[in-house]
């Protein structure tokens, strides 16, 4: 076998970036936006030692659980990647996925995964509080935005976004007219030349407010634009309540920089999760979806197990709202986040839900937690966290924290993971002390490959190390 060569494939098994595997001759083939029980006829792209890549050219006998997508741009757009398979069966693959890790990278025999908390309904649409697209030019000239094409800085243009909030497809539209009548040059990667690189949305959820920021490699607009910008964009939407300018002028693949201009409203918008009131700044972290959002708190919730006298730390904790949903339950809760804008929405967040047993740095979750009980150990105290609960991005743990928790001995560990490979990293390098008593995938990215999941594990040691 060699490239170019035409196989037909049945395909037995998905990739973890959704592709389909098939055999041919003892070889495992790749093929992308084909789904299990798939047949189909490919032509061979890249051969490696053992398994090689194809592209299908012809369905011969489409799965019983392929679907249309309800995207036209669906297969070549990086945004889901398996919108094709019909989501029962996406939530079996992403529940699978978690425990083949945990299994396969983990080193767990028999992993304790719960049934996978999907969506309601037999395709979820509209769910995305949060988008973020990238500007660029096309072939007419005029201003597209859309989202890039797999591993590609192309654009796939795209009018209408099945999964992001409305009214995101309108706003983007009279964004884009905009640029184009007030002449503003798309960022261009390639040359480091252009002014509008992204347009970033939020909606809450719950209050409907919307956040519009536009991410720029400048200072600021020219003239006087950005009061065109407020009174083009307020008058047509009036749910409006913050426009921004976030200032990014690095030539990296980093959407957002460090800066943020408030242009209108304030530097927030609010949304709730249950009964917890949350400001959201453009550089936060904050769950993208807001339906399933308060279920996968309140598994984590469910781990911890508070009854009142807890200390708890929460690591990498964003705007504060796992913090929150424990600080109800908790003695004293910790949370530690790098970005200075989350720290300040985490303290706001606190001050306008009436909790005051919330305490917030802003720091490496690396450098601070250590360092609180190096320092309490010097103190002669014994001070032991109860529960750390750990919500990393996807690269997971730094190895230093894990070592540090390692050395600290919580009596439990709410681990809460966007990718289960990195989760189940982190969870072989804890299992030296720890065991996996439960994990709970969740459902967060529709039509996506990714899954969130929840795990709650025990210390297995009977004496801890206190210095």
């Amino acid at each position: 076998m060699k490239k170019n060569d035409l196989i037909e494939l049945k395909i037995t098994d998905m990739g973890v970036n959704g592709e389909g595997i098939g055999r041919y001759e003892g070889y495992a083939f790749f093929v992308k936006n084909a789904v299990i029980g798939d047949e189909v006829r490919a032509v061979i792209t890249k051969m490696n030692k053992g398994y090689g890549f194809a592209k299908a050219l012809e369905i011969l006998r489409p799965s019983s659980e392929r679907v249309v997508p309800p995207c036209p741009v669906a297969l070549s757009c990086g945004g889901c990647q398996i919108m094709q398979l019909d989501y029962k069966a996406q939530l079996k693959y992403k529940e699978n996925k978690v425990r083949e890790n945990l299994e396969r990278i983990g080193g767990i025999a028999n992993p304790p995964v719960r049934p996978i908390l999907g969506m309601e309904g037999q395709c979820p649409l509209h769910f995305r509080n949060k988008v973020q697209f990238p500007v660029g030019r096309g072939k007419d000239g005029k201003a597209v935005t859309g989202f890039y094409a797999g591993r590609t800085h192309y654009i796939i243009e795209t009018e209408n976004c099945p999964v992001s909030q409305p009214p995101a497809d309108e706003l983007l539209s009279a964004i884009r007219q905009f640029l184009d009548e007030n002449g503003l040059e798309p960022y261009d990667s390639q040359s480091g030349n252009g002014l509008i690189r992204h347009v970033l949305i939020r909606k809450g959820t719950a209050t409907g407010q919307i956040m519009v920021c536009l991410v720029i490699n400048g200072e600021g607009l020219p003239g006087s634009t950005s009061k065109k910008l407020v009174s083009t964009l307020t008058e047509a939407f009036p749910a409006i309540k913050s426009i921004c300018l976030n200032i990014n002028k690095e030539n990296t693949n980093v959407i957002l920089g460090g800066r943020t201009v408030c242009l209108y409203g304030s530097e927030y918008i609010e949304d709730r999760i249950g009964d917890l009131t949350f400001r959201v700044s453009a550089l936060s972290f904050f769950q993208v979806n807001g339906v399933q959002t308060p279920r996968l708190y309140e598994k984590a919730l469910e781990y911890a197990d508070l009854h009142g006298d807890e200390t708890v730390w929460d690591l990498y904790c964003g705007t504060g709202t796992i913090s929150l949903f424990l600080a109800r339950k908790a003695k004293i809760v910790y949370g530690v986040e790098i970005i200075q804008a989350a720290i300040d929405n985490a303290n706001e967040n606190a001050q306008i839900n009436g909790i005051d047993n919330a305490v917030f740095y802003c720091g490496k979750s690396e450098e601070i937690f250590p360092e609180h009980y190096r320092a309490a150990r010097e103190k002669g105290e014994t001070e032991i966290p109860d529960v750390v609960v750990l919500d990393p991005p996807r690269k997971g743990c730094d190895p230093e924290l894990l070592e540090a928790i390692l050395d600290t001995e919580p009596e439990k560990i709410v681990y809460v993971s966007c990718d289960s490979a990195t989760l189940a990293r982190d969870i072989k390098i804890l299992s030296q002390k720890y065991r996996l008593a439960e994990a709970t995938p969740v459902d967060m990215f529709p039509h996506t490959v990714h899954v969130e999941t929840v795990c709650c594990l025990y210390r297995r040691v009977t004496h801890r190390n206190n210095g």
